[in-house]
């Protein structure tokens, strides 16, 4: 089997050599998104982006769809006025959590997910 390249080109760990509480951690900045938004994958990638590259690739993914989610939200709001917002609210929040849900499961599998709609701004 091939092995996996991250965006800059280097090698990724497999699933099998990621160790179990970094599989958590990367696992927390998804699941906490759902409850918190951008605050808690935020809070957990600052704290933890230098003990293993694993946490720091998934929690910018976090952060990065979160960000990307507030940003739909706020266009949505603005497009309440002309009524298409009142059906882009519920589909962006039924997406954000179906997406963060997936992403929790990939991550504390050990796989390198990455969110299909998310704005790259945290690099």
């Amino acid at each position: 089997m091939a092995e996996e390249k991250t965006p800059q080109g280097e090698a990724q760990p497999s699933a099998e050599q990621i160790p179990s509480d970094v599989k958590t951690m990367a696992m927390l900045c998804h699941l906490l998104a759902i409850f918190t938004s951008f605050i808690g994958p935020l809070i957990i990638w600052l704290m933890k982006k230098n003990d293993h590259p694993f946490i720091d690739e998934q929690g910018k993914e976090a952060l990065n769809f979160q960000i990307t989610v507030l940003l739909a939200m706020i266009a949505s709001f603005l497009l309440t006025f002309v009524c298409i917002g009142a059906f882009l609210i519920p589909a962006v929040s039924v997406l954000d959590l179906v997406f963060c849900i997936i992403a929790t499961i990939k991550s504390n599998g050990g796989e390198h997910y990455r969110y299909p709609v998310a704005l790259r701004l945290v690099k």
